[in-house]
């Protein structure tokens, strides 16, 4: 990793500084760019999230996507995390929370809305930054893509089902217009981008090309979320400024559950003897949320001053830090996954 890489946090930490203070600052600049959206996708942050998205895009081998079935474990652990154990754990965290530990401290008629704010995020997988997380891990791009895109397609059938069961809500409106938009804008363009990047390279100068490209772009991307960052603080500056307790008691369960989730997954992932380039993007997609679905559901269900919105934007102000730290994490152990996967490798007879 460069220096800049490996400092990333730091960057991170200032950069959270810095657009808490320029929301303050600049109020009318980031009400602007914060009005650039549609569907609760902002266009601002978009580019940016695409930015980050296209060179990892430009690495998928998109003739090795038909062999991905040939490695099953990591699809597996994916979805059995994020569909059959990540929703109903948030929701049981938000309950022993809400409910039981900080009830002395919330009014008891916000209980509820900060439970539901939570369940939302933990029925939404990640579909954007997961590839940056990936891209942070080393990990295998194209699975990281089929992953992604298999989470997205069972999402269309089984959020709405999944989120009206727990939060006892039979009449969830999916606002499609922000799920297609976000698939749109975070998959299907900079893959597109990339096929054509890709091919461009591969006829001016084979893999090569395609490795030096990437490793140009690569610190461009990383400004790209440090520039996300800022943005993402700097729209919610005002609300971290004037509600602090609530905002760090409806971290604690985030944190708890994010933790936990990419410990469910990465440790699962080490006892089936899953490759660490599959391994720790399998992980980082059930930790990390699709934080605009879940901001948009929000809204559209209980209100723009609502307890679960207010949740869901908790979610994505918690997301970018814990994040690091887990790619952190995965990076320091990724010997021991290489080690324990080429252990299992059959020697050829001398």
């Amino acid at each position: 990793m460069s220096t800049f890489e490996r400092y990333l946090s730091a960057w991170v930490a200032l950069c959270i500084v810095a657009g808490i203070g320029l929301g303050q600052v600049l109020p009318g600049v980031f009400e602007a760019l914060a009005a650039l959206e549609y569907a609760n996708v902002n266009f601002a942050v978009a580019v940016l999230i695409w930015a980050m998205v296209w060179p990892m895009m430009i690495a998928v081998d998109f003739a090795s996507l038909k062999r991905v079935g040939d490695r099953p474990k990591g699809l597996l652990i994916t979805l059995a995390v994020n569909w059959l154990i990540k929703p109903f754990t948030m929701a049981a965290l938000g309950v022993v929370f809400f409910k039981h530990v900080f009830a002395g401290l919330i009014p008891p008629a916000d209980a509820d809305g900060y439970i539901a704010g939570l369940i939302l995020l933990g029925a939404a997988p990640c579909t954007a930054m997961v590839f940056v997380w990936s891209q942070l891990t080393r990990g295998d791009a194209t699975y990281t893509l089929a992953q992604v895109s298999v989470n997205d397609a069972i999402m269309v059938f089984a959020f709405a089902p999944i989120v009206a069961l727990l939060l006892g809500v039979t009449d969830i409106a999916v606002p499609w217009e922000t799920l297609i938009l976000s698939v749109v804008l975070y998959v299907v363009i900079p893959l597109a981008a990339g096929i054509v990047t890709r091919r461009l390279l591969l006829r001016r100068g084979g893999e090569s090309a395609v490795t030096d490209f990437t490793g140009r772009l690569k610190p461009f991307s990383m400004l790209g979320l440090l520039g996300t960052v800022i943005l993402l603080f700097g729209f919610q500056g005002q609300v971290i400024l004037d509600r602090p307790l609530v905002i760090a008691l409806i971290a604690v369960p985030i944190l708890i559950q994010s933790y936990g989730i990419f410990a469910l997954a990465y440790g699962a992932a080490w006892a089936w003897r899953v490759p660490h380039t599959v391994a720790a993007p399998c992980a980082m997609i059930g930790t990390s949320n699709f934080f605009e679905l879940a901001v948009a559901v929000a809204i559209s269900v209980f209100g723009l001053n609502s307890g679960a919105a207010l949740a869901t934007v908790v979610g994505v102000l918690v997301e970018v830090p814990v994040m690091l730290s887990l790619v952190a994490f995965a990076n320091r152990t990724r010997d021991r996954f290489d080690a324990r996967t080429s252990a299992d490798r059959p020697r050829r007879p001398a």
